[in-house]
């Protein structure tokens, strides 16, 4: 039988997942998969596939809740065992049809800082997942990975320092879904288009190099400065944005991670005070 605590932990698992389906089922997402798509050219796996990977996180992520609960405080203990629990639920994830390895990173840390701090505010969500990141994780592969390796090339923090950093571009999201009202389209088109238009993201260094992050990063602001996506104007430098990118196959990943990221801490469910 199910405990509170279980369903509290299925819960915060369910809303993540929730927010990463709704990531990508956002429509039209300049560069990257979404409903309009039969195949999604970076992956070559349609979106269907991408949404039953994204529900094979849940276990994972109710896995890092419940460890976070456990130990009880964000150091190095709990840091190296949603790194394992991270690990195993990628590779569950992959047997789906996708790793969603950014996501995943983004998504555990968050939920395991809303674990910490059930009747936390997202900015206090982010700060203990801040301190969860600055710990080392000692039982993590020593190999190099494309993220580390496009981070000491040029300079990028990349997806462990996004963490450490106290995830500002989740932040800048949230804050544009709160501006805009977290329900609408042009809301999550508006947010996604801010963290592009500002983060280095170390999937398009490696793929396109400096020229094609100056590129998204440009576009995505041109977009914004056209009014938004709710403005006539906004839409026709999307729509000029979005072919551009697709034409040249120019996929800025990281965004969307962190986009689902904001998209959890807006739709948090409420939480009881503990007894």
């Amino acid at each position: 039988m199910k405990t509170a605590m279980d369903r509290k932990d299925e819960a915060l698992a369910t809303a993540a997942v929730d927010a990463l389906i709704e990531q990508l089922r956002l429509t039209p997402k300049p560069g990257l998969p979404d409903a309009r798509d039969l195949e999604a050219l970076a992956t070559r796996q349609d979106l269907s596939s991408l949404r039953w990977s994204a529900k094979a996180l849940a276990p994972g992520l109710a896995a890092m809740a419940a460890a976070a609960r456990r130990i009880g405080e964000p150091g190095r203990a709990l840091r190296e065992e949603l790194g394992a629990i991270g690990r195993a639920t990628e590779r569950s994830a992959r047997l789906a049809g996708a790793g969603h390895r950014g996501a995943l990173w983004t998504l555990g840390l968050l939920v395991a800082a809303a674990a910490l701090e059930p009747r936390a505010v997202p900015s206090d969500i982010m700060a203990t997942a801040k301190r969860i990141a600055a710990h080392p994780d000692r039982r993590a592969p020593r190999r190099p990975s494309v993220g580390s390796t496009v981070s000491a090339k040029y300079g990028a923090a990349g997806a462990r320092g996004e963490a450490r950093a106290g995830f500002p571009h989740v932040r800048r999201a949230s804050e544009a879904l709160a501006r805009a009202g977290a329900d609408g389209t042009c809301a999550r088109l508006d947010a996604l288009l801010t963290v592009m238009s500002m983060l280095q993201d170390t999937g398009l260094l490696y793929t396109a190099g400096p020229h094609g992050l100056r590129r998204v990063q440009a576009g995505a602001r041109a977009v914004l400065d056209a009014g938004g996506t709710a403005t006539e104007e906004g839409r026709a430098a999307l729509a000029q944005f979005d072919a551009g990118l697709r034409g040249d196959g120019l996929h800025p990943r990281g965004s969307g991670s962190l986009l689902a990221g904001a998209l959890f801490l807006n739709s948090l469910p409420v939480m009881p005070a503990p007894v």
